[in-house]
């Protein structure tokens, strides 16, 4: 892998963005890092547990390996087209197709406002109850509109928060691996257990379902693309800060799956829904109960204001490339924050909080991102023959076609259920797509 040269001026200088590039390498990073490791990683280990019993290191290592196959294309793709709307922007010039284009970025778009919208239910959950106990719903509705209030104030603002925000859900994980490592230490733990098997299922079946659980807890990293408009130098400092994210958050999941196994049998992982938290109190090392309670709202409150950033940018550019009503294209004039997109992502997010089932929303998220994946790892080898003129990451061909055939996998696990909701919002975008190209069509019809 290595970056191509266009033969004329670079990225960077073509700066013709409406929106604020103050995003550095730096802050990229931990955009990206803090919204791949996310809350899920708090509730995956007991799940992973119950398929593959102690190799919980295992199917995380393999997640891992796939997430890198389609960041290596997201990587030649968004420096080689540096501009909000990510995947559409890609499939646009892929298929020349406005409707496949459309539906590639509506899958994007929808997958971003369901995941908030789980997001928020999981905040007002258990763990917001830890600390007041009132009704799930508003609690939500209420958190999605400080989310919003902190998007629309600047993009450099709501960096600073995840900065913040990343390094305390960081914390979490790296307390979880110290508490272990001084456990065992002390003549505590188990390390056989890290090569125990699920009893009466084989390994190979088993780590396929172990799988496509961690692969959720990697979904997250590709809604950098929709933020690069606001990266300073985004040809160097995009694929550093995309796979160097990656790698450290498959490094932390490895060493918390590994502590995870040593600290507790399986049997008892699998039946937590705190299990990170059961792993800190099986050491014995005295680490106050409410503190996980904290690090996980503020995980899910990071991963929230990350899915919002992505979703609202993603309406903007949308809107910039005709495929969404100008509307959405409207800029703050001080603040230069995209405000009726962001208003609009979190008005469908607040009222996707009262369908109320978290699972369905999340499965759905996956599904969704899943066919996004495939567009732009077919995008990569369709427009190899589309020469840009400046320098871009460039990505070996094995990898978008690896890439392919991982997406593709896992989309033959997904419910029937999940299909069928997925199918529904695509359909829903269709019909906003078709009521788009009549209200334009007549736009631009001469008066009579």
């Amino acid at each position: 892998m290595r970056a191509e040269s266009g033969g004329g001026v670079s990225a960077e200088t073509t700066d013709d963005t409406r929106l604020r590039r103050g995003i550095t390498g730096p802050l990229l990073f931990v955009f990206i890092l803090g919204d791949v490791l996310g809350a899920g990683i708090y509730a995956l280990m007991g799940v992973l547990a119950g398929e593959v019993g102690g190799l919980l290191w295992a199917p995380l290592l393999i997640a891992l390996a796939l997430a890198l196959l389609t960041a290596g294309s997201y990587a030649e793709l968004v420096t080689k087209y540096p501009k909000a709307g990510g995947a559409a922007v890609f499939a646009e010039r892929a298929f020349r197709n406005p409707l496949v284009s459309f539906l590639v970025g509506f899958s994007m778009l929808a997958a971003g406002i369901v995941s908030a919208a789980g997001l928020a239910l999981a905040f007002a959950g258990d763990y917001f109850r830890t600390f007041l106990d009132v009704p799930t719903v508003p609690v939500a509705i209420v958190f999605l509109a400080v989310v919003a209030a902190l998007n629309a104030r600047g993009i450099r603002e709501s960096m600073s928060a995840n900065l913040v925000m990343t390094a305390i859900e960081l914390s979490g994980l790296v307390i979880v691996v110290v508490v272990v490592a001084v456990f065992l230490a002390g003549g505590g733990g188990d390390v056989s257990r890290v090569l125990q098997p699920p009893p009466d299922t084989a390994v190979p079946l088993a780590l396929l379902g172990g799988v496509i659980i961690a692969y959720y807890s990697f979904v997250g990293f590709e809604t950098s693309a929709n933020v690069i408009e606001e990266v300073r130098d985004p040809r160097r400092s995009y694929p550093r800060a995309l796979f160097g994210s990656l790698l450290v958050a498959g490094a932390v999941y490895v060493l918390v799956g590994l502590a995870s196994a040593i600290a507790l049998p399986a049997e008892e992982l699998s039946g937590s829904t705190g299990p990170l938290l059961d792993v800190v109190e099986a050491t014995g090392v005295a680490v106050p109960s409410w503190l996980f309670s904290l690090i996980a709202l503020i995980a899910v409150a990071n991963g929230a204001l990350l899915t919002m950033i992505m979703a609202s940018r993603l309406a903007y550019g949308m809107a910039d490339g005709g495929l969404l009503p100008s509307v959405f294209g409207r800029v703050l004039p001080n603040r230069r924050t995209p405000w009726v997109a962001i208003i609009a992502t979190t008005a469908v997010a607040m009222a996707l909080t009262l369908l109320g089932d978290l699972a369905m929303l999340a499965e759905t998220v996956v599904l969704l991102l899943l066919f996004v994946f495939l567009s732009a790892n077919v995008s990569v080898l369709v427009l190899r023959r589309d020469h840009v003129e400046h320098d871009h990451f460039r990505v070996w061909t094995i990898v978008p076609v690896l890439g392919i055939a991982s997406c593709i996998l896992l989309l033959t696990q997904q419910d029937g259920a999940v299909w069928l909701f997925g199918g529904a919002l695509l359909a829903l975008g269709a019909v906003l797509y078709a009521i788009t190209r009549m209200t334009r069509r007549r736009r631009e019809e001469p008066a009579d």
